[in-house]
């Protein structure tokens, strides 16, 4: 076979680099090394390559795959048609699983068998090419749809879906509660589908994942030289939404300083960028979310009673999965036929064993943690039918009623700083939550 497309390799040790190029030279018509993922965006531009090979691992003694997975993400928002193999010497079926829900192509094992890595890689190549293919012969660009809105037959979830069809239609900005993991930003996405400025995109944004000296940017956009690294004009999320809906999840997190600022562009519907004297007028609607009881934290002066009056119009709960517990069945079915799509295991099902597991659990992750405990089941399984042998649950300690959410939450954040050694990548990571939210609760609850 003939020497066809392009392969970028990225791996911090030159011995590694020096050997799959020589490998690799012969398969591929061009062969790029990095030895720095810093690097990496600009090589994708340059060279627009049809496989990446990334290490998972660039520092000494880390061995999470945090910064494999990191930069997985990038080739794969900004480079959708390019497929990427994970590279590691960690062989981790954990690892593995998560390489595959972030979208990695497949995974290879340090140190490596040549003729199954030439293999990994020729196949990726093969589907690069056919994704591209199939892209082109298409006469406009297609948007993936979202995922519909699965409202269950609980009573409360009946509820909710009655007062989301009377008050979708309107303007009415709405706070959604819920633990995390309940399906916040799903019904906010449904919401926006209803309304009448579905035909703009919804714009997001996780307050609990950016830094606090990033706040304002991000909401309200910069103008260059406005700060050290504003090398350009910059639009936030209120323009970017403008003439449709903005979701702030985690808006618990906004600090009191920028309350009072966005306070001031939802009354005057304007907003100025960073380092610019300019109003510029917005025509949003807000959907905002949070896990916490903000009237509370207004109570103790941490949220502004102003701000909460003005995002709160309309008030909607999600309850947890535990107390609907006749949804879990047909939710755990509804992502094992997407699952079993999206991994070519179609005609997959739960056993009657399987789904009585699943009805057993408590789901302290409610939705989120059903959703990656049956992505990965899919993963494992080898047969037609999913049983409970391929679904892992982490166990869940017992609290006693009297605990209120609060009390649990910090007791369980307590439980996975000691269960990790004080790792708070590690922590973040089993509890689904970004690093930021992670600071934020422990500086909450004094951990």
């Amino acid at each position: 076979m003939g020497k066809a497309g392009k392969l970028l390799i990225v791996d911090d040790n030159s011995s590694i680099l020096s050997a799959v190029k020589l490998l690799t030279e012969g398969v591929f018509e061009e062969v790029v090394t990095l030895t720095s993922p810093n690097m990496l965006v600009t090589a994708m531009h340059a060279h627009r390559p049809d496989v990446v090979l990334l290490d998972m691992n660039f520092h000494a003694g880390i061995n999470t795959g945090n910064e494999g997975i990191f930069w997985l993400r990038e080739i794969t928002d900004k480079y959708p048609a390019t497929k990427v193999v994970l590279f590691t010497a960690y062989a981790d079926i954990e690892l593995a699983v998560r390489a595959m829900k972030e979208g990695a192509f497949d995974f290879i094992v340090k140190p490596w068998d040549n003729e199954k890595m030439i293999a990994t890689l020729r196949n990726a190549y093969n589907e690069s090419r056919s994704r591209t293919k199939a892209a082109a012969s298409k006469t406009s660009a297609a948007v993936e749809p979202q995922p519909s809105m699965f409202w269950g037959e609980s009573a409360e979830m009946k509820r909710i879906r009655s007062v989301v069809e009377r008050v979708a239609v309107t303007d009415a900005n709405i706070l959604i509660t819920g633990e995390n993991g309940t399906g916040k930003e799903m019904l906010a996405r449904e919401i926006h589908r209803r309304s009448a400025r579905c035909g703009k995109a919804m714009v997001s944004l996780d307050m609990g994942a950016i830094p606090e000296s990033l706040f304002e940017s991000e909401l309200f956009g910069h103008v260059k030289g406005s700060f050290t690294d504003a090398h350009a004009d910059r639009e936030g999320k209120f323009e970017m939404a403008d003439g449709s809906t903005l979701f702030l999840d985690e808006i618990g997190n906004l600090p009191l300083h920028m309350q009072a600022k966005m306070l001031s562009a939802l009354q005057n519907r304007m907003i100025t960028r960073l380092g610019s004297n300019h109003a510029i007028p917005i025509d949003i609607r807000l959907i905002s979310a949070t896990n916490r009881d903000l009237h509370e934290a207004a109570d103790r002066g941490e949220f502004r009673q102003d701000l909460l009056f003005r995002i709160n119009t309309i008030h909607i709960h999600i309850p947890p999965l535990r107390n609907r517990r006749e949804d879990i069945v047909p939710l755990a079915e509804r992502f094992v036929e997407r699952y079993g799509g999206k991994y070519n295991k179609p005609g997959l099902a739960l056993s009657d064993e399987a789904a009585e597991k699943l009805k057993s659990h408590s789901w302290p992750g409610n939705i989120r943690e059903l959703q990656n405990t049956i992505e990965k089941a899919v993963i494992l399984c080898d047969s037609t039918e999913i049983k409970p042998s391929h679904i892992e649950m982490r166990p869940v300690r017992l609290h006693a009623e009297s605990q209120t959410l609060e009390e649990m939450e910090r007791q369980t954040i307590a439980n996975a700083i000691a269960q990790c050694g004080g790792n708070l990548s590690m922590v973040a990571q089993q509890l689904g939550i970004t690093r930021q939210t992670l600071y934020n609760k422990i500086k909450r609850y004094g951990l």
